[in-house]
């Protein structure tokens, strides 16, 4: 974060990236950002929305939009996603990552590195993909996750979703992490699930990084903290 910091004017629009920390939720960046602008500038309310949510379990960029950009929105949203993804093979749990304990245990002996590749290929292109219930899609008005920590049983449509990449990172025989560029509205956490069963096991999601949306990379976020410290430097006169 080296040089002079760039000069923002938040109310006309600005395209703010962010790499999120770990357990900080999607709404608890816009509402830090939002609240600490409108201070720095003056002004009573402020538009700022972000352009895709990333899990409390998950870190990486997010792209925040202020004042007019939020028009922008809707268009990043749509773009092609990239993550790093590291799931534990032979074991799952309800919300399909570390938000819950595991609930069964599966063999693994006869996974390897060649299995796992011919599995992914298999998930290549357009498919249909269910949703998590621990998630927010809505359902009779209620987000899926609130039925699920009531231990209500709903059924998830799935949605039509793609992906362009699958590569293996590494594996080491338990956990594997692999670098996914998928379509807008694909869960990473059912593609652990699905992966899990493509290969006759289970498998739930341990780690989660966003590293690129659209032509924005991680590598030029910045930490909400920076900002923060920054913002007095941000903000036009």
């Amino acid at each position: 974060m080296g040089g002079e910091p760039k000069k923002y004017d938040f109310q006309q629009g600005e395209i703010l990236l962010f790499d999120k920390e770990l357990e900080w939720t999607s709404f608890d960046l816009v509402k830090k950002v939002r609240n600490r602008l409108t201070k720095a500038i003056g002004v009573k309310k402020l538009k700022v929305g972000h352009a895709g949510t990333l899990d409390p379990k998950a870190s990486g960029l997010m792209i925040l939009c202020t004042g007019k950009a939020t028009k922008k929105i809707e268009s990043l949203q749509a773009e092609v996603k990239e993550y790093v993804a590291t799931m534990k093979l032979g074991a799952t749990t309800p919300s399909f990552d570390l938000e819950t304990e595991e609930d069964a245990f599966f063999p693994t002996d006869h996974i390897n590195l060649a299995v796992i590749t011919q599995a992914l290929e298999n998930f290549m292109g357009e498919q249909l993909q269910v949703p998590p219930l621990f998630s927010a899609v809505k359902i009779d008005g209620k987000r899926a996750y609130e039925h699920a920590r009531k231990g209500e049983e709903v059924k998830l449509n799935a949605k039509l979703i793609r992906f362009y990449e699958l590569e293996v990172l590494s594996f080491n025989g338990v956990e594997l992490t692999i670098r996914v560029v998928c379509s807008k509205g694909t869960y990473i956490r059912s593609l652990a699930r699905d992966l899990g069963q493509a290969l006759n096991s289970g498998a739930y999601l341990i780690g989660l990084r966003r590293t690129k949306i659209g032509d924005y990379q991680v590598s030029e976020a910045m930490t909400i903290d920076y900002f923060l410290e920054n913002l007095n430097l941000f903000v036009t006169n």
